[in-house]
C-alpha cells in the first residue's frame, strides 16, 4: 500500500501484523479491529492517530463538514478525546460521544489503553437519530394537534374558533394565516394573523378566481399542491396588514365541515424561508381537518341557538304591566333551574277599546319541560284564536277541549280563566276554574277568600263543566292566580313538608295594599326559602291588582311608584 493520507491525517500505511510478528506497535491490537464493520481510530496521549482501520479510512477520505481539527478529525472527537485523556488516570468507564461526519452521525466509543492510547469505535446512529427526529416532530405535530382541537372546542363561539384558528396555524405552520368563511350573499369574511400577532376579521367582496384553488377549496375540493401556485400571483387582499417580505411559498387547503365546507385556510410563508414541504401540505390538511370540524360545531350550534331563541320566544311567558288603570304582574320558575320553559303559563290580554274586557289566562299542563312547554305553545295559540270569544268562559274551554281531543293529545291541562273590567275605581273580575286551584282574593284588610269557582280540567273528557264566579277588587287589592307547584312545594326544615294551601294564605295576608309585582315577588320567595335546594314542580303565579291611587293613576305605595317588571 502507498503512502496517502485523508484529509490532515498523518499515519503512516496501515500493516495488519500477524500472530507473533511485530512489525507495527500496536501488533496486539492488530485483527481485532482491523476489519471492524465499522470504523475505528486509536488516539494516543498527544490527540495524534497512530492507527486507523479501512472503514475509518474511507469514512474520512473526505475532510469532515464542520469544523475539524489539526489531526483533520473532527473537531467533536478531538475535544472529547481530550477530555477522556486529561483525566488521571482515563477513566476506563468513559460515556460515548456523538457527532456528524459529513452528513452522517456517529456515535464514538472509548476504549482507553494502559500506554495512554484510547481506541475509538465509531458506531453509525444516522438512521436512528433521522427515526428519534421524526419520532419528536411527530410527537410535537400531535401534541399541536391536541392543543387546537382543546383550544377550538373550548368554545362554540364562530368568531371566536375563527380568530383561535388563524392565530394558531400563523405561530405553528407559518408567518401568516388567512380564513376566508363561506359566503353571506356575495361577501366573506375574512380572518387575518401573522405570526406572534392577533387576529383581525373584516368583511369584503372577493373574486375567488383571483386565488389559485380558492374557488376549489370552498366548495370542499382538495387542495391543489403549493408548488402549484405562484405567489406572485395573489390579490392584496390575501396579504395580512404588517406583513413584510416578499411571499415564498402558498397553501391553499379547505376547512372541511359536517356536510358542507366550513370555510378555506391559506398559509403564507415569506421569501426568506424555506418553501412548504410535502410532509407540511399533509400536517397542514390535517390541522385543516381539525379546524373545519371545530367552526362546523360552532356554526351548527349557533344556528340551533337562534332557532331555539325564536322558538323560546313564542313559549317564555309575556312581558307583564298595568293595562287601563289595572297592574297585572306574573312570575315563572321551571322545575329545572337550567331551562326557561315548562307545562306552566299565564297571558294578559288586553282589548283594544279601555272600555273592554282584558282577557287573562294561567294554566298548568300536565307534564314538566320541553315537551309540556310544546303543549302550553298550543293552547295558547288556540286560545289566541278564541279571543273574539274571550266573553264566553264556558265556550271557550269547550272549544278548546274539543281542539285537545281531536289532536290525539296524551297530556291534559288545567286552567283558570278572568276577564277584567276597570270601572267607576273598582276592577270587575269573572274568574273560570277549570280543574284548577281556585284563585285568591287579597283584601285590603288583610283577609284571603277564595273565590268560589270550579270545574273540569280539559283534554281529557269529552266535555266541560265549570262554575264561574264574579269577584269585586276595591283599591290596594289583588286576585292572585297560581299554579299547584306553589302549595306542593316539598321542603320545611326536614325537606318533607308541602308548603300548603294554609301557609300560602297566612303569607298573603301581609300582601294587602301591596303592588302587584310586589305579591308575586313575596310569593315566590317564600316558596324558594321553603324548598331550599330540593327538587320542585314548575311555579307559576299572576297578580291583578287594584292600585292605590284611583282611577287608573299610577299606584303609590309609601310615596313611590311601584316598578314595572318582566316576567321570568
Amino acid at each position: 500500500m502507498t503512502e496517502r493520507w485523508w484529509g490532515a491525517l498523518r499515519v503512516p500505511p496501515l500493516v495488519i501484523s500477524s500472530p507473533g510478528t511485530s512489525e507495527r506497535p500496536h501488533d496486539g491490537v492488530g485483527a481485532a479491529w482491523s476489519h471492524a464493520p465499522f470504523p475505528v481510530v486509536v488516539l494516543d496521549g498527544e490527540g495524534s492517530v497512530v492507527e486507523a482501520n479501512d472503514a475509518a479510512r474511507a469514512l474520512l477520505a473526505e475532510p469532515p463538514a464542520g469544523d475539524a481539527a489539526a489531526n483533520g478529525l473532527p473537531l467533536w472527537l478531538t475535544q472529547a478525546h481530550d477530555h477522556l485523556t486529561r483525566s488521571a488516570p482515563a477513566d476506563p468507564a468513559a460515556r460515548a460521544v456523538s457527532g456528524a461526519v459529513g452528513r452522517r452521525t456517529f456515535a464514538a466509543h472509548p476504549s482507553p489503553g494502559e500506554d495512554g492510547t484510547v481506541v475509538w469505535w465509531l458506531l453509525e446512529d444516522t438512521a436512528l437519530r433521522d427515526a428519534e427526529r421524526a419520532l419528536r416532530g411527530e410527537r410535537e405535530r400531535t401534541a399541536l394537534l391536541a392543543e387546537v382541537s382543546g383550544a377550538l372546542l373550548s368554545s362554540l363561539n364562530v368568531d371566536r374558533c375563527t380568530e383561535v384558528t388563524a392565530r394558531m396555524a400563523a405561530d405553528h405552520l407559518a408567518d401568516a394565516a388567512l380564513i376566508v368563511a363561506p359566503s353571506a350573499g356575495h361577501r366573506h369574511s375574512l380572518t387575518h394573523a401573522r405570526a406572534g400577532g392577533p387576529a383581525t376579521q373584516t368583511v369584503a367582496h372577493i373574486d375567488a378566481a383571483t386565488v389559485p384553488g380558492l374557488a376549489e377549496a370552498l366548495q370542499g375540493f382538495p387542495p391543489v399542491p403549493a408548488r402549484w401556485i405562484d405567489p406572485d400571483v395573489l390579490p392584496d387582499w390575501v396579504i395580512p396588514p404588517g406583513f413584510d417580505g416578499p411571499i415564498g411559498s402558498v397553501i391553499v387547503t379547505p376547512l372541511p365541515g359536517h356536510g358542507v365546507p366550513a370555510g378555506v385556510l391559506i398559509l403564507l410563508r415569506s421569501g426568506t424561508r424555506r418553501v412548504f414541504t410535502d410532509g407540511e401540505e399533509v400536517f397542514a390538511r390535517l390541522f385543516a381537518a381539525r379546524a373545519g370540524a371545530a367552526l362546523s360545531a360552532a356554526r351548527l350550534y349557533a344556528e340551533q341557538t337562534s332557532i331555539t331563541a325564536t322558538l323560546l320566544r313564542e313559549l317564555l311567558p309575556p312581558r307583564l304591566e298595568r293595562v287601563h288603570g289595572v297592574e297585572y304582574a306574573g312570575a315563572f320558575r321551571a322545575s329545572q333551574d337550567h331551562e326557561r320553559v315548562g307545562g306552566d303559563f299565564y297571558d294578559v290580554h288586553p282589548p283594544a277599546d279601555p272600555a273592554g274586557e282584558t282577557f287573562v289566562v294561567l294554566g298548568d299542563v300536565a307534564g314538566k319541560g320541553l315537551e309540556a312547554a310544546v303543549l302550553t305553545g298550543k293552547i295558547r295559540t288556540v286560545l289566541q284564536a278564541l279571543l273574539p270569544l274571550a266573553d264566553d268562559h264556558r265556550r271557550v274551554l269547550g272549544l278548546l277541549n274539543d281542539a285537545l281531543l281531536h289532536a290525539h293529545q296524551t297530556r291534559f291541562a288545567t286552567l283558570v280563566l278572568a276577564s277584567v273590567r276597570r270601572r267607576a275605581g273598582l276592577v270587575e273580575l269573572r274568574l273560570t276554574s277549570a280543574g284548577h286551584l281556585p284563585p285568591l282574593i287579597i283584601r285590603a284588610d288583610g283577609r284571603v277568600e277564595e273565590a268560589d269557582t270550579g270545574g273540569t280540567l280539559v283534554g281529557a273528557l269529552p266535555r266541560v263543566t265549570v262554575r264561574s264566579a264574579d269577584v269585586v277588587l276595591a283599591p290596594g287589592e289583588t286576585c292572585l292566580l297560581y299554579t299547584d307547584g306553589i302549595t306542593e312545594a316539598r321542603g320545611g326544615p326536614l325537606g318533607d313538608r308541602l308548603y300548603g294551601e294554609a301557609r300560602l294564605q297566612e303569607a298573603l295576608r301581609e300582601c294587602a295594599r301591596m303592588p302587584a309585582e310586589a305579591v308575586v315577588e313575596r310569593v315566590q320567595m317564600l316558596v324558594a326559602q321553603w324548598l331550599g335546594g330540593g327538587r320542585h314542580d314548575d311555579l307559576a303565579t299572576l297578580a291583578i291588582t287594584n292600585p292605590m291611587g284611583g282611577h287608573g293613576a299610577p299606584g303609590v305605595v309609601d310615596g313611590h311608584e311601584p316598578r314595572r317588571r318582566e316576567a321570568r
